[in-house]
């Protein structure tokens, strides 16, 4: 059976939360799914101090005692998992920024391969388009395979039409997020995924050493001297590209 997981930013149980409960409904419609809600706002999590010590020396050296590795848990033991927030101020809110914050380790060394993702935002007029396009930002830069998600509309009060129209919406994304959930090969990375990790990686090759966790982390993965995060069919071209984003790479370590 597969984990669902959907992490809600929102402090009211009103539109974000039914949405998440539609979206449910017709995931099980598929399959049976174990799906859990993680309400963020029941959660202990810190102020990030940026002190550094977690892209540094590891998350473990964190000086803050909070909830962070409870909700990390969560998420390593899901095969799917769906960040979910109203749009407020024209962002997500401060409960899923602080959450994004305390994980921002993560950009650095991604690790949630083999997993989908999907953002749900609510909202009541307009702006959360880049709201769920910066969350699918972080989702694929976690490491995770990211399914289109969606952004309703929930202008309160809201119409038996726009009703109609929101539980429409929900169902397709399930669909999509089903679809990518059952999986069975990896994603072929685009090119520029490809880019991003054989920069990253050249740049972190070239300019740490041991004593940088972020330089272990891409070791012991063995990163160093793999095309890519995982095992994936690049192709001829994508394998010459490759080599090419290693060269710029180094281009730009030597002109930092």
């Amino acid at each position: 059976m597969k984990k669902v997981t959907a992490f809600i930013g929102s402090p009211q149980k009103q539109a974000t939360y039914q949405a998440i409960q539609e979206f449910e409904k017709n995931l099980k419609s598929y399959a049976e799914i174990d799906f859990e809600y993680v309400f963020l706002k029941d959660y202990q999590l810190e102020y990030c101090k940026g002190c550094k010590l977690c892209f540094n020396k590891g998350e473990e050296n964190c000086p803050l005692k909070d909830d962070r590795d409870l909700l990390l848990d969560k998420m390593n033991n899901s095969d799917g998992v769906i960040f979910a927030t109203p749009n407020y101020a024209f962002q997500v809110t401060a409960l899923m920024k602080n959450f994004l914050d305390r994980l921002a380790f993560v950009l650095h060394r991604p690790r949630f391969f083999g997993k989908t993702f999907m953002s749900i935002v609510t909202q009541g007029i307009f702006g959360g388009a880049s709201i769920l396009k910066y969350l699918d930002n972080i989702g694929e830069n976690f490491g995770f395979h990211v399914a289109k998600g969606c952004c309703l509309r929930t202008l309160e009060p809201t119409t038996a039409l726009q009703q109609k129209k929101i539980m429409q919406e929900v169902k397709k994304a399930s669909a999509r997020f089903y679809k990518e959930l059952m999986r069975t090969t990896p994603p072929t990375p685009s090119f520029f995924r490809l880019m991003v990790f054989r920069m990253a990686r050249t740049s972190i090759k070239d300019i740490l050493d041991e004593k940088f966790r972020d330089y272990r982390y891409f070791k012991e993965k063995g990163w160093f001297g793999s095309d890519y995060y995982y095992d994936a069919p690049l192709g001829f071209i994508k394998k010459l590209s490759g080599g090419f984003f290693d060269f710029l790479g180094q281009r730009m370590v030597k002109q930092r």
